[in-house]
C-alpha cells in the first residue's frame, strides 16, 4: 500500500495522518522524548495534532478547516504547519523522509501493524509454502537419486559376487 503524499479524500488523509504519526513516534529522537511518562501524553497529543494538520494541509484544506476538524485553534495549527513547534518540525521532517523514500521499511511495517499483522502472516505463509514446495521437490529428487544409487550398488554387488565366484573357481583349479 502506497502512502498518499497528497491525499484525496478522507481515507487517504487518515492513512497519511496515521503513517506520519507512527513514523514520527518511531524515530529515535522521539522515542527518547516520550520515555518520560510525565511528557508522554503531551508529546503524543502534539504529534497527533501536527500529523493531522500536515496530512490535511497536503490534501489542500485551509487552516480554518483543519483547526475546526482537529478541534484546535488556528494559531496552534499555523504553528505546527510552519514548524514553530517541535512536534510540527518532527512531523514535517518525517513527511520529507517518507517522500524521499528513506522510511520505506518503517512505513511498510506501520501498514502491516495497522492491519493487525495479517500481511506479515500472509507473506510469511506464502514464503513458507514456497519453501515447502521447493523442499518437497528436493526430497523427490533425492529419493530418485537414492533409487538410482541403490540400483548401481546392487549391480556392483552382482559384479562382485560374480567375481568372487570366478575367484573360487580359479582357486579350485589351482
Amino acid at each position: 500500500m502506497e502512502v498518499p503524499l497528497n491525499p484525496l479524500g478522507r481515507e487517504e488523509i487518515h492513512r497519511l495522518e496515521s503513517v506520519l504519526l507512527f513514523a514520527t513516534l518511531f524515530r529515535p529522537e522521539v522515542i527518547e522524548l516520550i520515555k518520560d511518562p510525565a511528557e508522554r501524553l503531551t508529546w503524543v497529543d502534539s504529534l497527533a495534532v501536527a500529523a493531522g494538520a500536515i496530512a490535511r494541509e497536503k490534501a489542500g484544506m485551509t487552516v480554518s478547516e483543519i483547526a475546526e476538524e482537529l478541534g484546535r485553534t488556528e494559531a496552534t495549527i499555523r504553528k505546527h504547519l510552519k514548524g514553530e513547534t517541535k512536534a510540527g518540525q518532527l512531523v514535517r521532517e518525517t513527511y520529507e523522509l517518507i517522500k524521499q523514500g528513506k522510511l520505506d521499511e518503517l512505513v511498510r511495517n506501520i501498514e502491516v501493524l495497522a492491519k493487525g499483522g495479517q500481511l506479515v502472516a500472509l507473506e510469511e505463509y506464502e514464503r513458507l509454502k514456497r519453501e515447502k514446495e521447493e523442499l518437497e521437490k528436493r526430497v523427490k529428487a533425492l529419493e530418485e537419486e537414492n533409487r538410482e544409487l541403490k540400483a548401481k550398488l546392487e549391480n556392483v554387488r552382482k559384479v562382485l559376487g560374480d567375481a568372487l565366484e570366478r575367484i573360487k573357481e580359479i582357486e579350485k583349479l589351482l
